[in-house]
């Protein structure tokens, strides 16, 4: 007895050394700091509206990633800065997230100006920015992740489509189709329609009209009007999406149908739907890389992820599920690094890709562009698209496509932006406090 009573103690001493050091590892794995990323979208002003989604995909995307374990232990923490729908402010949180909060990369920016803002300040810093709109074109930058298509990824081969499927065949045998493009006067529209007619040009295709609405207008009378007098096939618009109620509304008042003159989209979106005023486009079209629509597990399984967190009403649109990936985009290189140390980051995140929601989504190590799918939806009484047509495969990025140079791009860029009309844009917009080159969505 007296021996078994001397081997228990030290065996007790041994049990309880066990328990403290497991506890002491808790409190100190549970002690590791956070990695902070910043997350810069507005939470007022008009484009808050269009930007709260992307906040909620950024979010889910973190709290998914903590729940994992986070970056080899180490809790991601977003901290969020008001952008209040201003590109100069944009700048200077962008300034004070890198200086002050110390976050690792940058997530945020809805207008290509708060890009372009944001652009100089990510480069004099050399930090990181992920963005996730789809935009014109015409950039490349070492310190920005562009996680939205340009326009050979989306507007391009929606143009192709649209000139085969889309519009009244009558004029077709003889001169092809009569094409109207109506747009804002923002880069966006400007650019695009620069491409589109490109298209048209080498397709048969003929410009019936070509219209861009002033800046802060809702006025759609006069466009509308020569749409009316030049009866084209079918309309290709580059609205900006908080004008596009105005637009399908007056086109009804006229008695233009989806059935008589369609209307291929490039601004209007799932969350345009659901925010602005009753849109009469059922029937129309709008082409996007990503569809809350798509029947794919991955993706089914992503909305039911977003709906359980933010309610069953919840509403993703191609700029959501695109903030979505460009976080977990960031997670695989950070993991890959074993911290989000940013040096380490940019080297590893030039070759990553991952099954996203919208596909395989792979980024592009040249243009630090990712590889998108094209598609076309057709709008459903709901304010959700059937999907009508895909590219089947992603699509390669060129911010410049390759049939001018680089050096004429620059050229055509630099006139539409010293063009009167986009001098007075922007002039008014640098009164008003707001973008210049107007919503993307």
């Amino acid at each position: 007895m007296k021996g078994n009573h001397k081997l228990g103690i030290p065996l007790i001493l041994l049990i309880v050394l066990a328990i403290m050091a497991g506890v002491v590892w808790q409190y100190l794995a549970g002690s590791k700091p956070s990695i902070r990323i910043g997350v810069l979208h507005s939470l007022s002003g008009v484009l808050a509206a269009s930007e709260k989604p992307l906040i909620d995909a950024i979010q889910l995307a973190v709290e998914e990633a903590n729940a994992a374990g986070g970056i080899h232990g180490h809790k991601i923490e977003a901290v969020v800065a008001d952008c209040r729908s201003d590109a100069g402010h944009c700048a200077r949180e962008a300034e004070r997230l890198i200086l002050e909060e110390r976050v690792e990369a940058l997530f945020g920016c809805w207008t290509s100006t708060c890009r372009t803002s944001v652009k100089p300040v990510v480069e004099r810093h050399d930090h990181l920015l992920f963005y996730a709109l789809r935009y014109e074109g015409m950039e490349q930058s070492p310190n920005i992740i562009y996680g939205g298509a340009v326009p050979n990824q989306l507007v391009m081969p929606a143009v192709y489509w649209a000139l085969e499927n889309l519009g009244n065949r009558k004029h077709a045998r003889h001169s092809g189709k009569r094409v109207y493009l109506a747009g804002s006067e923002n880069v966006f529209s400007r650019v695009v329609n620069i491409l589109i007619k490109d298209v048209l040009a080498a397709n048969g295709g003929i410009v019936a009209g070509e219209y861009y609405l002033p800046l802060g207008s809702q006025n759609m009378e006069s466009l509308v009007e020569d749409i009316v007098d030049q009866q084209p096939d079918l309309i290709l618009s580059t609205i900006a999406g908080a004008y596009n109620a105005g637009f399908f509304q007056t086109l009804n008042r006229r008695g233009i149908t989806a059935e008589s003159i369609p209307v291929l989209s490039f601004s209007v979106t799932e969350v345009v739907l659901s925010v602005q005023d009753k849109i009469p486009m059922t029937g129309h079209f709008a082409a996007r890389n990503y569809f809350q629509t798509i029947p794919s597990p991955e993706n089914q399984a992503f909305v039911k992820r977003f709906r359980d967190r933010y309610g069953e009403k919840a509403v993703i649109d191609s700029p959501t599920e695109a903030s979505y990936v460009n976080v977990h985009m960031w997670i695989r290189a950070a993991s890959e690094a074993g911290s989000g140390n940013l040096a380490k980051v940019q080297r590893l995140i030039l070759r990553q890709s991952l099954p996203a929601p919208e596909g395989i989504v792979a980024l592009d190590p040249i243009t630090r562009h990712v590889w998108k799918v094209a598609r076309v939806g057709k709008v459903r009484e709901d304010g959700q698209f059937d999907i009508v047509w895909d590219s089947t495969r992603p699509l390669e990025p060129s911010p410049f496509p390759s049939y001018r140079s680089r050096e004429e791009w620059n050229v055509l860029l630099e006139k539409v932006l010293n063009t009167p009309a986009m001098l007075q844009t922007t002039q008014f917009m640098e009164k008003s406090g707001s973008n210049s080159r107007g919503p993307a969505g």
